[in-house]
């Protein structure tokens, strides 16, 4: 499975990991997916507006796509 994402290494203090883990179990998302939709939200809330992402398969590939 190849990915268009940018995958980086990112520090933070465990505080704020914490708060973003428990912000992203509440909305049903990931720590990962709950940090993109805080950086969109900085960006739109800062006048800058990106296209919406892509929607991403979910569920089980069929067998035609093995």
């Amino acid at each position: 499975m190849t990915s268009d994402r940018k995958a980086f290494p990112l520090r933070i203090e465990p505080a704020l990991w914490a708060a973003v883990e428990r912000l992203a179990a509440t909305e049903l998302r990931s720590a990962n997916a709950q940090i993109e939709c805080l950086l969109r939200e900085a960006l739109h809330d800062r006048g800058i507006t990106l296209k919406a992402p892509d929607a991403r398969k979910r569920g089980r590939p069929s067998k035609k796509e093995k």
